[in-house]
């Protein structure tokens, strides 16, 4: 029910059977996607689904990765590519889920270096990528040392 103020009387507005009708129907089709999707345990159905980069806990003894894609530019410095839509183009998820086939193919960061130089024009442009992992290792819950780069794939820019 609502209170409609007209006046100075409040009439009553009763929600009636299609629109209460309409209100479950929507609200069962939302919950049958979320089922879905969390049965599927997949990412890919997302808001209908898990987000379990997000849904873990990480032990106290354990190693954490990271992906990054490290530039030398024509003007001679190193920098870490933006891995997101405004930075070079791609978000750093869809790096992390192609990384095998970017070991495979290391031409494949080729499009990362033609995204920044199309989104930044006036920038430094990238002349050799690097496709890294860190690994920083962690004892009873607190990090121990520096992370560990590995190169897992080089990648010289094609003019």
């Amino acid at each position: 029910m609502t209170g409609v103020t007209d006046g100075e009387r409040t009439r009553v507005v009763r929600l009636g059977r299609v629109g209460k009708g309409v209100r479950v129907a929507v609200a069962l089709v939302g919950i049958g996607l979320l089922i879905n999707g969390s049965v599927r345990a997949s990412d890919d159905a997302w808001p209908f689904g898990p987000m379990s980069q997000y849904a873990m806990s990480v032990p106290d003894d354990a190693s954490i990765t990271y992906t990054r894609i490290s530039a030398q530019t024509d003007v001679g410095t190193t920098v870490d590519v933006p891995l997101n839509i405004e930075g070079a183009g791609v978000a750093r998820a869809e790096i992390e889920a192609r990384t095998g086939e970017i070991v495979k193919d290391p031409s494949l960061l080729q499009q990362v270096a033609d995204g920044w130089a199309q989104k930044h024009p006036d920038q430094p442009k990238y002349v050799k990528l690097e496709l890294i992992r860190d690994t920083t290792q962690l004892v009873k819950g607190r990090v121990v040392g520096p992370p560990t780069p590995e190169v897992l794939a080089t990648w010289q820019v094609r003019r």
